[in-house]
């Protein structure tokens, strides 16, 4: 009797091999052959799993997005004495990939972002999982905006928008060594903070910016 294979099971495990050789060298070190060789499967089994490299790399991305997407998801289940504003502040830590134990995890992501730059195929992934995390900040950040009582209203959808940039810089900054990880989670907190904390802007407020020469 032919042996069964669990296809999904093996789908994963060459999705590990992927994200574990791009971590090391990159996804330009990135073959088939050694893809194989890391999950110990054969060459004809990753090719009966995945058509191309790109289909392999697009499913690669989207098993880390949802591997991050897990944590998110669970650092917004919110206890009564939970408020939206702090979950919002652990998910956005948590997207931002600042903990030492999920550096690696932070190296594979900023080189699948590098290649979605010339890859359409990685890019729709990429935007899809942004869609997706920009509608539960936006969510959080209105929430959090009434019950903080803010005194400017907020623009939720540019706020969510401006957070998760935010985080996607700080997780490069750390990697590059420019932050350490405690000043990018002061950093994002500082910006969380200032969120609630906006003054209200004075009746008839004008530009400080010096007015044209040929102003009239």
């Amino acid at each position: 009797m032919p042996k069964q294979v669990d296809h999904a099971s093996r789908r994963r495990l060459i999705a590990e091999a992927v994200c574990d050789l791009a971590d090391e060298r990159g996804l330009e070190g990135v073959t088939l052959r050694d893809v194989a060789a890391r999950a110990q499967v054969s060459m004809g089994a990753v090719q009966r799993c995945f058509r191309t490299k790109e289909e392999m790399l697009v499913f690669a991305l989207g098993h880390i997005s949802e591997r991050v997407n897990e944590r998110v998801r669970a650092r917004l289940v919110r206890s009564p004495a939970q408020s939206a504003g702090t979950a919002l502040g652990h998910a956005a830590a948590e997207i931002s990939l600042l903990r030492e134990e999920h550096r690696a995890e932070a190296r594979v992501w900023l080189a699948f972002v590098a290649q979605a730059a010339v890859s359409q195929a990685l890019a729709k992934t990429l935007k899809a999982n942004y869609v997706t995390l920009q509608e539960a900040f936006t969510h959080l950040i209105s929430e959090a905006g009434e019950d903080a009582d803010c005194a400017v209203p907020l623009d939720p959808r540019l706020e969510a928008r401006t957070l998760l940039a935010l985080a996607d810089g700080l997780t490069t900054h750390v990697l590059i060594g420019h932050l350490t990880p405690q000043e990018a989670h002061n950093v994002l907190h500082a910006h969380l903070a200032g969120l609630w904390e906006r003054p209200a802007r004075p009746p008839h407020a004008t530009s400080n910016l010096p007015n044209r020469p040929d102003a009239r």
